[in-house]
């Protein structure tokens, strides 16, 4: 073999070892990188629907305060979305049907063709509130025209609305809310097979929710808004519950993805919310939502609105302050979603995956910080990386559900603990973010106030102490971001 032919085998040999031994690495292996957003998204903006195209853009819309028009945007990053120029695609009608409460839009792209599905009352009758389709086929629906292509046909002509679809098993189905004769509650959930095209539906239509639990029925009996999430084999449908304000929250059914979908059996409801008001990030009535995923295509993102304070004057539906936000979906062991808490505006928070230690994680105790895994709940384990307290181009981690307790070291011990304002604390919570002592795709946490001392893990708890060169200190001291 010539010697440069032997080279460029030689070159290549290593290039493929080393991506390997980094996909092999205890941490990377079972990590979804961290995404950072910074909340809200987009002031007054309710109902939110992101999706994602093939075209490299995603596609944002959301009810509107006024409830009289559907709006639009797009960006080529979820965080472009909040500055991106905003586009009116239609208008409620000034007489007669879609005249009021244009409600929930959701944008879709099926067959070539652009759909947005939406709620809408009569200019006559406010409260008349039916499902109605929009269709575009330009290639960009923000300067297209649309096609009002009528109302979504269900077996009752009542309050109906939050129209949504997905495909399972190559089947195309449409999911909606509506209140059903004889049943005493506001919105039940509904699933039926698409026709023909994506504004008719065929066969059976299917029952698969009424809200009965407590806290499906705060302020009224409420059960809107669905989402699919499909992943791990199985089908996880999001819907919100309650009245509109802080009681609004999420609830969760699930079913196998080999079950079949218009059978009501084949669901599971959660016995509790999945996500809901959050008084310590002053987060209230998180609901609406809708599921779309980071621009490295590796985390799930779930999109929804909420409020930053609790207390409302009249109707909610009159408070125009509900806003969009965005925040990573984390997975369990078994499986399942763990959406957490509604984080803080600011920074998404990010999660110290151990390098040498697969599945475990840095997470709070008693305020005492340790490694472990199966966190919960979720938001232990969870830190804003913010600018250092005490400056000098460091960060600091701030828990994601003790606003303004941070992550410090004392007597070597880590700590999360509130800031006290001292220049020792904000020494001692202060540390400058390295390459991963263990390699590449971790990082490694280096003490502002103890050059040479990092954040690491030892006997199940986490402490900060002098590297001392060993590999097994390197592997202890680095960290993947999640």
């Amino acid at each position: 073999m010539r010697p440069s032919r032997r080279k460029a085998v030689l070159l290549v040999l290593v290039t493929l070892l080393t991506v390997t031994a980094n996909l092999l690495s205890p941490g990377a292996a079972h990590a979804s990188p961290a995404v950072q957003y910074t909340n809200p998204l987009a002031a007054q903006r309710a109902d939110p629907h992101i999706f994602r195209h093939t075209d490299g853009y995603y596609y944002f819309t959301a009810t509107v305060p006024q409830y009289d028009r559907i709006v639009l945007r797009r960006a080529t990053t979820i965080q472009g979305l909040a500055t991106a120029p905003e586009s009116v695609i239609w208008r409620r009608h000034t007489s007669g049907e879609m005249g009021a409460h244009i409600w929930a839009p959701e944008i879709h792209f099926i067959n070539g063709k652009w759909y947005v599905y939406f709620a809408a009352g009569r200019a006559d009758d406010v409260w008349r509130i039916r499902m109605y389709v929009l269709e575009s086929t330009a290639a960009n629906p923000l300067t297209g025209a649309w096609t009002e292509r009528g109302r979504i046909a269900t077996p009752w002509d009542t309050f109906s609305l939050d129209a949504t679809t997905f495909v399972a098993g190559g089947v195309r189905y449409l999911l909606w809310a509506q209140q059903e004769p004889g049943i005493a509650t506001n919105s039940n959930l509904y699933i039926a097979r698409m026709g023909a095209n994506p504004w008719t539906i065929t066969g059976a239509t299917t029952r698969l929710t009424v809200p009965t639990l407590a806290w499906e029925t705060r302020g009224y009996k409420v059960a809107e808004g669905p989402s699919v999430l499909q992943r791990n084999g199985r089908l996880f449908l999001t819907y919100s519950a309650s009245a509109t304000d802080a009681n609004y929250c999420l609830g969760l059914l699930t079913a196998s993805a080999t079950a079949d979908p218009l059978q009501a059996s084949s669901w599971t409801k959660s016995p509790g919310p999945v996500f809901a008001t959050n008084t310590a990030t002053s987060q209230y009535g998180p609901g609406h939502n809708s599921f779309t995923t980071s621009e490295d295509g590796q985390s799930d993102l779930l999109v929804y609105h909420d409020r930053s304070y609790r207390d409302i004057s009249g109707d909610p539906l009159n408070d125009p302050n509900r806003r969009t936000r965005v925040q990573k979906v984390y997975w369990r062991a078994d499986g399942t979603p763990d959406f957490g808490i509604p984080v803080a505006d600011g920074v998404t928070p990010a999660r110290l995956l151990s390098y040498d230690t697969p599945g475990s994680y840095v997470r709070h105790w008693n305020y005492r910080a340790r490694l472990e895994a199966n966190v919960s709940p979720l938001a232990d384990s969870q830190f804003r990386l913010v600018s250092g307290l005490s400056g000098s181009g460091a960060v600091s981690l701030e828990s994601a559900n003790f606003p303004g307790h941070y992550l410090r070291h004392r007597n070597h011990e880590a700590w999360v603990e509130q800031r006290d304002g001292s220049a020792l604390f904000a020494a001692d919570a202060s540390f400058v973010r390295r390459s991963g002592l263990a390699g590449s795709g971790t990082v490694s946490l280096e003490s502002v106030n103890f050059p040479g001392y990092y954040l690491r893990h030892r006997a199940g708890q986490v402490w900060v102490e002098r590297d001392d060169g060993s590999s097994a200190f390197r592997g202890s001291a680095s960290f993947v971001l999640e």
